[in-house]
């Protein structure tokens, strides 16, 4: 499990426990939660819609074997079933606001009942971007109700009635894969539901999201130019091992991610002057676009992109494999610094 989220729901967990700290407790579930969903937005607004539907470990057991947009809407229609129909006892988000319709989902289940291509297929037929759309209204939601609690509700527990519920709605599947879920969830006290459902449920679907998220991107770097648009080394980079690059459509380096569209402004500019990268371009060193609208730390790819400019990309490639074998580093800007003058003297000084 990924230890920062780890560490949040086991601080959540022994707040939540003390009258005294409840409050605190929630702050820090609903922290955990921003953090999670996070996940799911760059996810979201950086993948291509044939994304949505891969299943790189389609024959693997566990989590991970399903796909992106199934793993999400299965997290949220739990969500919203419990939180609605068993909790408030009111209208689930799904019927509200049109979202099944533009979702384009044929079910209302969690999913728990669908297996292997039944899994794609589902998957096919959603719009991703409106399931988005739908799971962070329910996100929303949950939390509303999260800041409402008390801490005697915690001992709240459920009945017959609510069970019957749940089953009336037919936001459950009857398979047997699936109808367990009732008993599950009504056999918990409220305490119980905030530490699976609202909280460590999400943790393993998406740790088991960015699995798969990870799998697509190595898939599509392969053979792909390793030297990003804005002169960064995608080889040598903390980011290599889940992001596609750039030159990809599995962009998730940070600009992409926060960025329009989930365009990077370096792609964007190089695409419209018809340049390969902004080693091409005659202004590099007063640029603030895009990466290199960060701190001085973005100098140290400049020098990289200038360099490139001199020496070359292969150049570069074998420069920054000779300084991995002398200092342990993540980042560029931690062995070239934040002068691009120096940078460029560091990267010159390791040529073979």
């Amino acid at each position: 499990m990924n230890k920062e989220w780890s560490e949040k729901n086991k601080k959540m967990q022994s707040l939540i426990v003390k009258e005294a700290s409840f409050k605190e407790g929630i702050d820090v579930l609903i922290e955990l939660r921003e953090d999670l969903f996070s996940q799911i937005t760059a996810i979201v607004n950086t993948f291509p819609k044939e994304a949505f539907y891969e299943m790189p470990f389609a024959n693997a057991e566990g989590y991970h074997s399903k796909t992106l947009v199934y793993s999400i809407w299965h997290i949220f229609r739990i969500e919203d079933i419990v939180a609605h129909t068993i909790i408030r006892n009111d209208r689930q988000v799904l019927f509200t606001g049109d979202h099944l319709k533009k979702t384009g989902s044929p079910i209302i289940t969690t999913g728990n009942e669908l297996k292997g291509e039944k899994i794609k297929d589902f998957s096919k037929q959603l719009d991703f971007k409106a399931v988005y759309e739908y799971c962070k209204a329910v996100k929303d939601s949950s939390n509303e109700i999260l800041k409402k609690l008390e801490y005697k509700d915690l001992k709240r527990r459920f009945s017959d009635e609510d069970k019957k519920r749940v089953i009336d709605s037919k936001s459950v599947s009857t398979d047997e894969e699936a109808v367990w879920l009732i008993d599950y969830w009504c056999d918990k006290d409220l305490g119980g539901l905030i530490r699976m459902p609202f909280s460590r449920h999400w943790i393993m679907h998406i740790e088991a999201m960015c699995r798969i998220k990870d799998k697509l991107c190595l898939k599509a770097r392969k053979g792909v130019d390793p030297i990003a648009f804005c002169g960064l080394s995608c080889t040598h980079c903390a980011y290599s091992e889940w992001c596609g690059s750039c030159r990809t459509d599995y962009n998730t380096c940070s600009f992409a991610k926060y960025s329009p569209d989930g365009l990077c402004p370096n792609v964007v500019c190089c695409e419209e002057k018809g340049f390969d990268g902004c080693y091409e371009c005659a202004d590099i060193r007063n640029c603030k676009k895009g990466f290199y609208s960060m701190d001085d730390s973005a100098n140290a790819v400049k020098a990289t992109a200038i360099f490139i400019n001199r020496y070359g990309k292969k150049e570069l490639l074998s420069v920054m494999d000779n300084l991995r074998k002398r200092f342990d580093f993540e980042w560029t800007p931690e062995v070239l610094g934040n002068d691009i003058e120096e940078g460029l003297k560091i990267l010159e000084k390791n040529r073979d």
